[in-house]
């Protein structure tokens, strides 16, 4: 257990408060343009990260992973408002969605993330890196088309990831580019060893000065004609005019749609697909843990179900773990929970007492937090460490780069996965037993060892390999150490003896020393209880 486990939540303040600031800011713009881009209304994102920092970061066992709207089901979201008819409706099936995952979490689905690659994983981080650097670069000039958070290569205004490149050029902002390099040169200072020997400096985190740096710009320029920022180059959060306005800008469901069968459909589809981004999330936040803690998976599912119930039922977004915001929060200096939870409680209390400050942080200056966020996460040296461990890890990897890049993150963990199956499958045809020349061929005496596990993507090579076996010949099928074997290999076996018969080929099958194998890791549970 480590050293963070034993001490507690609230012995790290020091450190989850600053990191909790910087990722609240890194969250706003990207819960408002989600909101934006799902067309719900804006206030609806800052609900659902208000929820998932206090809500599911309070059930979960993840230290590190920020919860919140995420890009990635903003295209359902946008088609089953159109859908369904209205945002109410709409809420009642993230409800469902909600407490479908607590199913899947007490029905122990969680296992499923454990059943993805490490080359995958780390294309993912390393593809969600490039495709944060690619789409701040122009919010970074102040060309701000794209709404802010989005991670799909199509985007809704007409263009693509890297077309935007060329258009940006049509629209370019003197004060966001001003605002950008002295960020950017701020972010880098802030890196350099000799500042992190000041004490002060370590108390105080780039990535805040920036913000204020940008704040006092903004307001700087704005009686400076062609240097000033427009109204879509900074955060927008809604404003109400009173107390009760910021209330009554929550949304209950529509309770009267809940038998509805295309509410059920759509609560599925938004449950399915959380889960899998909150899984695939959950398993890279858990690879940047310097710490190296393992989230329980199960019971990150029963959080991410309480936080989409308690959303929908307040007027939320559907939410998932977020790779963009739990990534900021660990190279922000984050340690526990604390960070997430105190995260979403900073977001609450500036939407109700200060959404006019938070509306003069420019886009420019969360760009440039988020270049840092981006270089860390695709770092050259990752590229280098997976090419050197050959092609059957550096090609998943390369390929869930590029599918991200030009799709979106499901379909590139889709493409990279099947590569790295196919490695399997491919490693796993050409090893169905074990063979040395100088133990395993003498004279006519052929003996083949099968693995401890034979399956039937074995059959083919294992058909091949006796199809070989000369005439006149004596075979040892050795299958003493393997613990299953696949029927479809035994009947080859057995069809190979009958065959055996008309070429001369004397057979001895070695039966196997287990016909089964009981749940080792129940077993080992148990020892251990017992001891």
């Amino acid at each position: 257990m480590s050293s963070v486990n034993k001490k507690g939540i609230f012995s790290y303040l020091k450190d989850d408060i600053p990191a909790s600031v910087i990722v609240f800011l890194v969250a706003v713009p990207l819960c408002l343009g989600i909101a934006l881009a799902s067309g719900a209304p804006l206030f609806s994102g800052i609900i659902a990260g208000i929820v998932g920092g206090i809500v599911v970061g309070a059930f979960s066992g993840s230290q590190l992973g920020v919860s919140g709207p995420a890009a990635g089901l903003a295209v359902i979201v946008l088609s089953a408002i159109s859908e369904l008819g209205s945002f109410e409706i709409f809420l009642s099936a993230v409800v469902i969605s909600g407490v479908i995952q607590l199913i899947l979490g007490y029905a122990k689905a969680g296992i499923i993330g454990y059943y993805f690659p490490s080359s995958v994983i780390k294309g993912m981080l390393s593809g969600i890196g490039i495709i944060i650097i690619l789409k701040q670069i122009p919010h970074s000039l102040g060309y701000d088309k794209d709404y802010h958070g989005s991670m799909a290569f199509a985007q809704p205004d007409g263009h693509n990831t890297l077309s935007e490149l060329f258009h940006m050029f049509e629209a370019i902002s003197p004060g966001a580019a001003i605002i950008t390099l002295l960020s950017m040169a701020v972010l880098i200072l802030w890196e350099r060893p000799f500042m992190k020997k000041i004490k002060l400096f370590n108390i105080v985190q780039g990535p805040l000065v920036v913000v204020a740096m940008g704040i006092v710009l903004n307001l700087v320029f704005q009686s400076m004609s062609g240097f000033a920022l427009k109204s879509d180059m900074v955060v927008a959060v809604p404003v109400p005019e009173s107390i009760s306005g910021f209330f009554g800008q929550f949304t209950t469901p529509d309770f009267a749609q809940m038998l509805n069968p295309a509410v059920w459909v759509v609560g599925a589809t938004i449950a399915i697909v959380a889960s899998l981004e909150t899984l695939l999330c959950l398993e890279a936040t858990d690879k940047l843990d310097p710490q190296k803690r393992v989230t329980p998976t199960n019971r990150e599912l029963k959080a991410q179900g309480i936080g989409n119930v308690i959303s929908g039922l307040i007027g939320g977004l559907p939410i998932t773990q977020v790779i963009v915001r739990s990534s900021t929060n660990i190279q922000s200096g984050g340690k526990t929970k604390m960070s997430a939870i105190l995260h979403g409680v900073i977001m609450l209390l500036c939407a109700l007492a200060i959404p006019r400050v938070l509306n003069l942080i420019p886009l420019a200056s969360l760009a440039a937090i988020l270049f840092v966020v981006g270089y860390k996460l695709a770092k050259p040296v990752l590229f280098k460490q997976m090419y050197a461990l050959g092609k059957e890890h550096f090609a998943p990897f390369m390929v869930t780069i590029i599918g991200i890049v030009f799709t979106d993150l499901l379909v590139g963990i889709v493409m990279g996965l099947v590569v790295a199956v196919m490695y399997i499958l491919y490693n796993n045809y050409k090893k169905p037993f074990l063979f040395e020349t100088d133990k395993h061929l003498k004279h006519k005496e052929l003996h083949l060892e099968l693995a401890e596990d034979v399956t039937f993507i074995n059959k083919a090579s294992i058909l091949n390999t006796l199809g070989q076996v000369p005439n006149d010949s004596r075979v040892i099928i050795d299958a003493t150490k393997s613990i299953n074997i696949c029927h479809d290999v035994i009947e080859i076996i057995d069809e190979f003896k009958t065959s055996a018969e008309y070429r001369n080929i004397e057979v001895e099958v070695r039966e196997r020393e287990k016909k089964g194998i009981q749940n080792q890791r129940k077993a080992v549970e148990f020892a251990l209880s017992e001891a």
